[in-house]
């Protein structure tokens, strides 16, 4: 189910003058898991007893059956990881599978230039940093053609994704969105994005996923269709139409969203769709169908 969604900019801690910016889901609340017992009101004295609502067990079994029958439906094909990091909960179906990048691919470029930099002992140049923001927030391929130059093309985002402990991905050597990758590997990029054990170091990861909060509303699709009211979306999406590497579109997106229960990383690849907006669709469900299994699931 689509989501609006409204940009809220929150201050960061990375110094003074920064900011990193988040979508901020918003649209209909669903009904909460505490209920009172009918008739009692402390307005009229008495106690009011809240009964939790018990939460079905997470049943995997059953998710991978409603997913490989939805998917089944759809033309093309598709997979999809998701990591809770509240829970530590997990979820795959066809995580392995290898996808054609198209622009999550400007993520990893991104990543591994500011790994590079890092080792250098220096950031970003004025002129880099104004690509990034355009490569990510706009897509802008002229920008992601730059800087994977400057990353060093395929050969140099390959060193950086063995530090970040990709095992799938396989970066054209010079074409960055024929690079191939799965979305366990994607789920372990945006880990990397997250994580204090990282070797990107937190004002790096802040500033990656600060872009990714901030895309243009127009491309504010995909895995926040799972996101709840108020909860946060961070993102990049991807999408090209298929000429020497398969058929159809191949549209993915991939992105964190976090919320006062669950923080989920998010991955889903799809391609072989007749059009984009088919694979847009199917994008949006099977994200909303996992992670909405993953949240109302109990221990």
């Amino acid at each position: 189910m689509r989501r609006h969604l409204i940009v809220l900019a929150l201050v960061a801690g990375s110094g003074a003058g920064s900011a990193v910016y988040w979508f901020m889901a918003d649209g209909e609340k669903r009904e909460g898991g505490v209920v009172a017992s009918a008739g009692e009101s402390a307005a009229a004295g008495r106690d009011v007893s809240a009964v939790r609502l018990a939460l079905p067990p997470f049943d995997p079994g059953a998710l991978r059956r409603d997913l490989r029958a939805y998917i089944r439906k759809r033309p093309g094909r598709a997979g999809v990881m998701v990591t809770d990091l509240r829970t530590g909960r997990s979820f795959g179906e066809n995580d392995g599978g290898r996808f054609v990048t198209a622009s999550i691919m400007k993520v990893d470029i991104l990543a591994s230039l500011l790994l590079q930099r890092q080792r250098d002992g220096r950031g970003l140049t004025g002129a880099e940093r104004a690509l990034a923001g355009t490569m990510i927030r706009e897509s802008d391929n002229a920008a992601a053609n730059v800087l994977y130059a400057e990353a060093g093309y395929g050969p140099g985002v390959a060193r950086a994704n063995r530090t970040f402990g990709l095992k799938h991905t396989k970066p054209f050597p010079t074409s960055w969105g024929s690079s191939v990758t799965s979305p366990t590997d994607q789920v372990r990029l945006l880990t990397n994005l997250v994580s204090d054990r990282s070797p990107l170091k937190a004002r790096g990861r802040r500033y990656v996923l600060g872009l990714m909060g901030s895309v243009l509303d127009e491309q504010a699709w995909g895995i926040s269709a799972a996101a709840r009211p108020g909860e946060r979306v961070a993102l990049k999406n991807g999408w090209v139409p298929l000429r020497f590497q398969g058929h159809g579109w191949a549209v993915n997106s991939i992105g964190r969203v976090s919320g006062r229960d669950h923080d989920f990383l998010i991955a889903v690849c799809s391609s072989g769709n007749p059009t984009m907006e088919t694979g847009v669709a199917t994008v949006e469900h099977v994200a909303d169908m996992v992670v909405d299994s993953l949240r109302d699931a109990g221990p």
